[in-house]
C-alpha cells in the first residue's frame, strides 16, 4: 500500500480545521462571484482580505499540525 504524508486517524484529527476551510473556501468563491457591496477596489481588498488571510493561514496551520500529529503517532508506533 502506498504510503501518504496523512494517514486516516490524522485526518480524521485534522477534520476540524478542514471543515472552516471549506467553508471560507465557499465564501471567497460566493463573494468573488457576487459581490455584497459592489466592485469598490478599496472594499473588496479589505473584504477578500479579510477572507484569504485567515484561509491561508489556517491551511499552514493545518498542514503543520497534521505534520506534528503523523510524526507523533510514528515516535508512539517506535
Amino acid at each position: 500500500m502506498a504510503s501518504s504524508v496523512f494517514d486516516r486517524e490524522a485526518l480524521l484529527d485534522l477534520t476540524v480545521n478542514i471543515i472552516p476551510l471549506g467553508i471560507l473556501l465557499f465564501f471567497i468563491a460566493v463573494f468573488a462571484i457576487l459581490p455584497g457591496f459592489g466592485y469598490d477596489p478599496f472594499v473588496t481588498t479589505i473584504q477578500m482580505s479579510l477572507l484569504v488571510i485567515p484561509f491561508i493561514g489556517l491551511a499552514a496551520l493545518t498542514y503543520v499540525s497534521g505534520k506534528a500529529i503523523t510524526q507523533a503517532e510514528r515516535e508512539l508506533e517506535e
